[in-house]
Protein backbone atom coordinates (compact mmCIF):
# COMPACT_ATOMS: atom_id res chain seq x y z
CA UNK A 1 0.00 0.00 0.00
CA UNK A 2 1.30 3.62 -0.74
CA UNK A 3 2.46 5.64 1.71
CA UNK A 4 0.04 8.55 2.80
CA UNK A 5 1.25 12.45 2.11
CA UNK A 6 1.70 14.47 4.26
CA UNK A 7 -0.65 16.70 5.23
CA UNK A 8 -3.49 14.90 2.23
CA UNK A 9 -7.02 15.00 3.28
CA UNK A 10 -8.47 11.37 3.78
CA UNK A 11 -11.76 10.74 2.62
CA UNK A 12 -13.60 7.31 3.80
CA UNK A 13 -15.22 5.51 0.54
CA UNK A 14 -17.63 2.42 0.83
CA UNK A 15 -19.36 2.58 -2.30
CA UNK A 16 -22.70 4.45 -0.82
CA UNK A 17 -24.00 8.01 -2.10
CA UNK A 18 -23.09 9.51 1.26
CA UNK A 19 -19.33 8.50 0.92
CA UNK A 20 -19.51 9.75 -2.71
CA UNK A 21 -20.37 13.14 -1.85
CA UNK A 22 -18.45 13.16 0.98
CA UNK A 23 -15.21 12.58 -1.52
CA UNK A 24 -16.60 15.41 -3.45
CA UNK A 25 -16.57 17.86 -0.21
CA UNK A 26 -13.30 16.68 0.71
CA UNK A 27 -11.98 17.27 -2.96
CA UNK A 28 -13.30 20.64 -3.19
CA UNK A 29 -11.30 21.27 0.65
CA UNK A 30 -8.28 19.52 -0.94
CA UNK A 31 -8.20 21.96 -4.31
CA UNK A 32 -9.04 25.37 -1.81
CA UNK A 33 -5.99 24.56 0.34
CA UNK A 34 -3.70 23.32 -2.81
CA UNK A 35 -3.13 20.04 -0.81
CA UNK A 36 -3.34 16.00 -1.76
CA UNK A 37 -6.96 13.73 -1.71
CA UNK A 38 -6.54 10.39 -0.22
CA UNK A 39 -9.36 7.79 -1.65
CA UNK A 40 -9.09 5.16 1.08
CA UNK A 41 -11.39 2.04 1.57
CA UNK A 42 -11.33 -0.78 4.30
CA UNK A 43 -12.87 -3.79 4.19
CA UNK A 44 -13.21 -6.62 6.74
CA UNK A 45 -14.22 -10.05 5.48
CA UNK A 46 -16.46 -11.22 7.74
CA UNK A 47 -16.54 -15.20 9.10
CA UNK A 48 -18.81 -17.33 7.38
CA UNK A 49 -19.97 -20.64 9.27
CA UNK A 50 -23.02 -22.41 6.89
CA UNK A 51 -22.77 -25.94 6.88
CA UNK A 52 -22.18 -27.12 3.64
CA UNK A 53 -21.35 -24.23 2.46
CA UNK A 54 -17.30 -24.43 1.39
CA UNK A 55 -15.62 -20.71 0.33
CA UNK A 56 -12.09 -19.87 -0.62
CA UNK A 57 -10.61 -17.37 1.61
CA UNK A 58 -8.40 -16.17 -0.74
CA UNK A 59 -11.26 -15.60 -3.18
CA UNK A 60 -13.27 -13.65 -0.94
CA UNK A 61 -10.45 -11.15 -0.32
CA UNK A 62 -9.82 -11.00 -4.07
CA UNK A 63 -13.94 -9.86 -4.57
CA UNK A 64 -13.92 -7.49 -1.95
CA UNK A 65 -10.32 -5.66 -2.70
CA UNK A 66 -11.82 -5.52 -6.45
CA UNK A 67 -15.31 -4.39 -5.24
CA UNK A 68 -13.12 -1.56 -3.17
CA UNK A 69 -11.02 -0.75 -5.93
CA UNK A 70 -14.30 -0.33 -8.26
CA UNK A 71 -15.98 2.10 -5.73
CA UNK A 72 -12.12 4.07 -5.64
CA UNK A 73 -11.89 3.99 -9.30
CA UNK A 74 -15.31 5.49 -9.73
CA UNK A 75 -14.76 8.32 -7.26
CA UNK A 76 -11.17 9.16 -8.15
CA UNK A 77 -12.59 10.09 -11.76
CA UNK A 78 -15.17 12.23 -10.66
CA UNK A 79 -12.85 14.14 -8.59
CA UNK A 80 -10.40 14.52 -10.78
CA UNK A 81 -13.37 15.73 -13.66
CA UNK A 82 -14.23 17.98 -10.47
CA UNK A 83 -10.31 19.53 -10.37
CA UNK A 84 -8.40 18.12 -12.78
CA UNK A 85 -5.19 19.13 -11.49
CA UNK A 86 -5.96 17.95 -8.11
CA UNK A 87 -3.05 15.06 -6.95
CA UNK A 88 -5.63 11.85 -5.61
CA UNK A 89 -4.07 8.74 -4.04
CA UNK A 90 -5.64 5.45 -3.07
CA UNK A 91 -5.54 2.90 -0.67
CA UNK A 92 -8.12 -0.41 -0.47
CA UNK A 93 -6.93 -2.12 3.19
CA UNK A 94 -7.97 -4.97 4.53
CA UNK A 95 -8.14 -4.26 8.16
CA UNK A 96 -10.31 -3.21 11.34
CA UNK A 97 -11.81 0.64 9.85
CA UNK A 98 -10.91 2.57 13.49
CA UNK A 99 -7.49 0.80 13.17
CA UNK A 100 -7.12 1.67 9.67
CA UNK A 101 -8.66 5.06 9.59
CA UNK A 102 -7.10 6.20 12.98
CA UNK A 103 -3.43 5.41 11.61
CA UNK A 104 -4.68 6.99 8.55
CA UNK A 105 -5.78 10.32 10.60
CA UNK A 106 -1.91 10.28 11.67
CA UNK A 107 -0.74 12.12 8.74
CA UNK A 108 -3.67 13.47 7.42
CA UNK A 109 -5.15 17.72 7.78
CA UNK A 110 -8.60 16.43 8.30
CA UNK A 111 -10.73 12.70 7.97
CA UNK A 112 -13.96 13.32 6.18
CA UNK A 113 -16.78 10.87 6.54
CA UNK A 114 -20.49 10.43 5.09
CA UNK A 115 -23.50 10.72 7.12
CA UNK A 116 -24.59 7.06 6.12
CA UNK A 117 -22.70 4.11 4.66
CA UNK A 118 -22.45 0.38 3.72
CA UNK A 119 -20.36 -2.41 3.82
CA UNK A 120 -17.02 -1.46 5.97
CA UNK A 121 -18.29 1.85 7.26
CA UNK A 122 -22.10 0.78 8.05
CA UNK A 123 -22.99 3.11 10.74
CA UNK A 124 -20.38 4.87 10.79
CA UNK A 125 -21.24 7.88 12.59
CA UNK A 126 -23.82 6.48 15.10
CA UNK A 127 -21.70 3.58 16.24
CA UNK A 128 -18.31 2.81 18.11
CA UNK A 129 -16.13 3.57 14.94
CA UNK A 130 -17.06 7.50 14.79
CA UNK A 131 -16.67 7.56 18.85
CA UNK A 132 -13.02 5.64 18.44
CA UNK A 133 -12.06 8.12 15.94
CA UNK A 134 -13.07 10.67 18.56
CA UNK A 135 -10.86 9.54 20.95
CA UNK A 136 -8.08 8.42 18.97
CA UNK A 137 -7.76 10.43 15.65
CA UNK A 138 -4.86 12.71 15.20
CA UNK A 139 -6.76 14.86 13.25
CA UNK A 140 -9.81 16.69 12.62
CA UNK A 141 -12.89 14.49 11.88
CA UNK A 142 -15.68 15.82 9.27
CA UNK A 143 -19.26 14.33 8.91
CA UNK A 144 -20.34 15.97 5.23
CA UNK A 145 -23.70 15.74 5.41
CA UNK A 146 -26.62 18.12 4.86
CA UNK A 147 -28.29 20.72 2.19
CA UNK A 148 -24.94 22.78 2.46
CA UNK A 149 -22.85 20.03 0.35
CA UNK A 150 -24.75 21.97 -2.39
CA UNK A 151 -21.74 24.18 -4.33
CA UNK A 152 -24.34 27.28 -4.45
CA UNK A 153 -25.00 26.53 -0.65
CA UNK A 154 -21.53 26.34 0.19
CA UNK A 155 -20.93 30.09 -1.13
CA UNK A 156 -23.35 31.35 1.66
CA UNK A 157 -23.03 31.83 5.00
CA UNK A 158 -20.62 31.50 7.82
CA UNK A 159 -18.53 28.83 9.59
CA UNK A 160 -20.19 28.73 13.19
CA UNK A 161 -18.50 27.45 16.33
CA UNK A 162 -19.35 26.15 19.06
CA UNK A 163 -17.26 26.59 22.47
CA UNK A 164 -17.48 26.58 26.01
CA UNK A 165 -13.87 27.82 27.31
CA UNK A 166 -12.47 24.52 27.12
CA UNK A 167 -9.30 23.12 25.67
CA UNK A 168 -10.97 21.40 23.02
CA UNK A 169 -13.33 24.32 22.39
CA UNK A 170 -10.05 26.55 22.28
CA UNK A 171 -8.82 24.06 18.91
CA UNK A 172 -12.44 24.27 17.70
CA UNK A 173 -12.33 28.25 17.40
CA UNK A 174 -8.53 28.20 15.73
CA UNK A 175 -9.68 25.08 13.10
CA UNK A 176 -13.32 27.26 12.82
CA UNK A 177 -11.15 31.05 12.01
CA UNK A 178 -8.50 28.97 9.22
CA UNK A 179 -11.75 27.23 7.90
CA UNK A 180 -13.30 30.56 7.21
CA UNK A 181 -9.62 32.23 5.81
CA UNK A 182 -9.74 29.44 3.33
CA UNK A 183 -13.86 29.77 2.07
CA UNK A 184 -13.67 33.69 2.43
CA UNK A 185 -16.31 33.71 5.28
CA UNK A 186 -17.03 35.06 8.35
CA UNK A 187 -16.96 32.86 11.90
CA UNK A 188 -19.86 33.28 14.38
CA UNK A 189 -18.64 32.16 17.83
CA UNK A 190 -21.83 30.58 19.44
CA UNK A 191 -21.65 29.87 23.54
CA UNK A 192 -24.64 29.24 25.42
CA UNK A 193 -25.40 29.20 28.95
CA UNK A 194 -27.86 28.11 31.66
CA UNK A 195 -29.24 29.83 35.16
CA UNK A 196 -29.06 26.05 36.71
CA UNK A 197 -25.62 25.02 35.54
CA UNK A 198 -22.09 26.13 35.29
CA UNK A 199 -19.48 24.06 33.52
CA UNK A 200 -21.24 21.25 34.57
CA UNK A 201 -21.58 22.05 37.79
CA UNK A 202 -25.22 22.83 39.35
CA UNK A 203 -24.97 26.15 40.79
CA UNK A 204 -24.60 27.53 44.00
CA UNK A 205 -27.81 29.19 45.14
CA UNK A 206 -29.18 28.86 41.21
CA UNK A 207 -32.65 30.69 42.52
CA UNK A 208 -30.64 33.77 43.09
CA UNK A 209 -28.25 34.14 40.16
CA UNK A 210 -28.66 37.26 38.09
CA UNK A 211 -29.24 36.27 34.40
CA UNK A 212 -27.68 39.46 32.83
CA UNK A 213 -23.97 38.91 35.32
CA UNK A 214 -24.14 35.37 33.91
CA UNK A 215 -24.92 36.44 30.21
CA UNK A 216 -22.20 39.36 30.80
CA UNK A 217 -19.46 37.14 32.66
CA UNK A 218 -20.09 34.35 29.23
CA UNK A 219 -19.44 37.05 26.68
CA UNK A 220 -16.38 38.40 28.56
CA UNK A 221 -15.19 34.87 28.81
CA UNK A 222 -15.78 34.37 24.84
CA UNK A 223 -14.58 37.91 24.07
CA UNK A 224 -10.99 37.18 25.96
CA UNK A 225 -10.92 33.46 23.89
CA UNK A 226 -11.69 35.14 20.17
CA UNK A 227 -8.94 38.01 20.85
CA UNK A 228 -5.99 36.36 19.94
CA UNK A 229 -7.93 34.48 17.12
CA UNK A 230 -9.25 38.37 15.93
CA UNK A 231 -5.29 39.12 15.62
CA UNK A 232 -3.71 35.91 14.21
CA UNK A 233 -6.79 36.21 11.51
CA UNK A 234 -7.59 40.20 10.87
CA UNK A 235 -9.69 40.04 7.73
CA UNK A 236 -11.98 37.30 9.01
CA UNK A 237 -15.10 39.08 10.51
CA UNK A 238 -16.29 37.55 13.34
CA UNK A 239 -20.29 37.42 15.12
CA UNK A 240 -20.08 36.49 18.86
CA UNK A 241 -23.35 35.09 19.85
CA UNK A 242 -24.11 34.59 23.69
CA UNK A 243 -27.19 32.66 24.55
CA UNK A 244 -29.30 30.88 27.34
CA UNK A 245 -30.15 27.56 25.63
CA UNK A 246 -29.48 24.23 25.27
CA UNK A 247 -26.35 23.60 23.05
CA UNK A 248 -27.99 21.01 20.27
CA UNK A 249 -30.52 23.01 20.12
CA UNK A 250 -28.80 26.55 19.57
CA UNK A 251 -26.15 25.26 16.99
CA UNK A 252 -28.57 23.57 15.09
CA UNK A 253 -30.46 26.57 14.75
CA UNK A 254 -27.22 28.71 13.73
CA UNK A 255 -26.22 25.78 11.24
CA UNK A 256 -29.46 25.81 9.44
CA UNK A 257 -27.67 29.01 7.75
CA UNK A 258 -23.73 27.75 7.97
CA UNK A 259 -21.42 26.33 5.66
CA UNK A 260 -19.62 24.30 8.26
CA UNK A 261 -20.46 23.52 12.27
CA UNK A 262 -17.32 23.42 14.08
CA UNK A 263 -17.36 21.75 17.67
CA UNK A 264 -14.71 20.23 20.10
CA UNK A 265 -14.62 16.38 20.77
CA UNK A 266 -14.76 16.94 24.88
CA UNK A 267 -15.38 20.40 26.59
CA UNK A 268 -17.30 21.12 29.73
CA UNK A 269 -20.99 22.58 30.61
CA UNK A 270 -23.24 22.21 28.03
CA UNK A 271 -20.94 20.49 25.38
CA UNK A 272 -19.17 18.12 27.71
CA UNK A 273 -19.48 14.92 26.33
CA UNK A 274 -19.89 16.27 22.61
CA UNK A 275 -18.97 12.99 21.10
CA UNK A 276 -20.46 10.28 23.62
CA UNK A 277 -23.98 10.51 23.83
CA UNK A 278 -27.45 12.44 22.59
CA UNK A 279 -25.60 15.90 21.22
CA UNK A 280 -23.30 13.90 18.59
CA UNK A 281 -25.84 12.55 17.40
CA UNK A 282 -28.50 15.12 17.14
CA UNK A 283 -25.70 17.44 15.44
CA UNK A 284 -24.93 14.50 13.04
CA UNK A 285 -28.33 12.97 12.45
CA UNK A 286 -30.05 16.85 11.80
CA UNK A 287 -27.55 19.37 11.15
CA UNK A 288 -27.91 21.22 7.62
CA UNK A 289 -24.70 21.49 6.99
CA UNK A 290 -21.09 19.01 7.29
CA UNK A 291 -20.11 18.46 11.17
CA UNK A 292 -16.62 19.22 12.12
CA UNK A 293 -15.00 17.61 15.19
CA UNK A 294 -11.95 18.47 16.66
CA UNK A 295 -9.76 16.66 18.92
CA UNK A 296 -7.55 18.37 21.36
CA UNK A 297 -4.06 17.21 20.46
CA UNK A 298 -2.16 14.48 23.07
CA UNK A 299 0.81 16.99 24.39
CA UNK A 300 4.39 15.67 23.16
CA UNK A 301 6.39 13.61 25.92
Amino acid sequence: MPVATERSIVAGIDGSRSAKTAAMWAADEASKRGLPLRLVHVFTIPVVTMPGVITSFEGVREGFESRGLAWISEVREAALVRHPDLVVETAVREWNPVAALTQESVKATMVVLGSRGLGGFTGMLVGSIAVALAHHGHCPIVVARGRQLDVAAQEAGPVVVGTDGSPAGEAAVGFAFDEARVRDADVTVVRTWSELVDHGAIRPHFLAVDPAEIEAAERKAAEEQVAPWRDKYPDVPVEIVIRKGRPVRTLLEFGARARLLVVGSRGRGGFEGMLLGSTSQALVAHSACPVAVIRLAAPEL
